[in-house]
């Protein structure tokens, strides 16, 4: 969906970070994320007109992060939606390529639920790929000298589960035919999360994420198939 301004018409952006969950006083995701809120970017001629993003934080609560997904589609009808999650112990900026039909929560989310091998909705297909041009965005951000790659699992908890909820959305008739994209993508811990931590794990600044984020935002605007590069992994 588009709206005018100032007699030109601008595609939303839809960016979802979480509230911080597991113990932690902050979500980098978020963080980010709304760091972005009304970001503008102007139209490229022959590629995509102007567009501004709209962040949306969600609940870490199986459930009720698809009714506040369901909320934020409903208010913005936005044309793109990248969802943005902690991924606590990567060392890049993951651009997921697939979400699966199931929640298995190693911990309890935030609202003390645990669902064990329970589908994220019942009776539809076993998994979905991003549409959103994985591998365009992995190059983008290290071109940009940013580490980045490709991952093949969104894991089990509340980022796969609101990634195949919004695959899932993006799949009945009304998007597909509006040519809605959307996917997710997990980032690092922050520094002063890491700081706090055995290891310390890796960590990522937080200027550097919303570049990044900057970067698949661009990349994902853009018109045509993605890139035809290798980002396979052997385990």
């Amino acid at each position: 969906m588009s709206e005018a301004v100032e007699g030109e018409p601008v595609m939303r952006v839809l960016l979802t970070g979480f509230e911080p969950f597991d113990g932690e006083a902050v979500n980098p995701s978020w963080e980010a994320v709304r760091a972005l809120q009304g970001w503008q970017l102007p139209a490229l001629a022959g590629q995509h007109g102007p567009a501004q993003v709209h962040a949306r934080r969600m609940p870490c609560v199986f459930g009720a992060a698809l009714q506040a997904l369901d909320a934020a589609l409903a208010e913005l009808q936005p044309s793109l939606v990248i969802a943005v999650g902690q991924a606590g112990g990567r060392s890049a900026f993951t651009p997921e390529r697939v979400a699966i039909n199931i929640d298995d929560g190693r911990i309890c989310d935030n609202a003390g639920c645990q669902p064990i091998d329970v589908p994220v909705v019942a009776g539809a297909p076993a998994a979905y790929f991003s549409s959103l041009p994985v591998k365009r965005i992995v190059q983008a951000v290290r071109a940009a000298g940013l580490p980045a790659e490709l991952s093949n699992t969104a894991g089990t908890f509340v980022c796969n589960h609101l990634f195949y909820g919004l695959m899932h959305r993006l799949a009945q008739p009304e998007a597909q035919r509006r040519g809605m994209r959307g996917g997710f993508i997990h980032i690092p811990y922050l520094p002063e999360q890491a700081a706090r931590l055995p290891g310390p794990p890796p960590a990522m600044a937080l200027a550097d994420v919303m570049a990044a984020l900057r970067l698949a935002v661009q990349a994902s605007l853009l018109p045509g198939a993605d890139l035809q590069a290798s980002g396979g992994a052997l385990h």
